[in-house]
């Protein structure tokens, strides 16, 4: 009588069973480092959108008029609406928009809102303030507190 080598049924469900609980942990560390990724990003494209709002006042002596159709707030147009600028619209993690314009045009605010439906809708919206100010809504709850001047708090 010959014996056949080979794995057994128990072999192999064990085998499944760890790769599991490795799925299980490694997954969500995955999720959270992607997620920095594309917070790093937005964050560098605010920084570029807020460039690009000091070449608008250099040009005409003040923020105002900087978003569509020369309005002062809403999506841009001395910048991409979108983040990773460097992509495409279909593939956007963040929506820019000018947030806010005082009424004499010497002060912005800069937002990137999580997109809806995405992995990072529930990780908070990200500012600058024309005084250099950074802040992360955290906890996301739709306002900024005195904690969350920051980005990386």
């Amino acid at each position: 009588m010959q014996r056949q080598s080979g794995f057994t049924l128990l072999e192999l469900m064990i085998t499944v069973a760890i790769i599991g609980i490795i799925v299980t942990v490694a997954f969500p560390s995955y999720q959270g480092i992607t997620n920095q990724s594309a917070r790093a990003t937005a964050q560098a494209d605010l920084m570029a959108f807020a460039a690009a709002m000091e070449r608008h006042k250099a040009a005409h002596f003040s923020y105002a008029g900087a978003a569509a159709s020369g309005a002062d707030t809403g999506a841009p147009t001395v910048f991409q609406t979108f983040s990773p600028a460097t992509g495409t619209n279909s593939a956007k993690d963040y929506d820019l928009t000018v947030s806010a314009i005082n009424g004499n045009g010497l002060t912005y605010v800069l937002k990137a809102t999580p997109v809806t439906g995405s992995p990072l809708a529930s990780d908070g919206a990200l500012y600058v303030f024309s005084d250099g100010r950074k802040g992360w809504d955290k906890n996301n709850n739709g306002s900024l507190e005195a904690s969350e001047y920051c980005w990386r708090c």
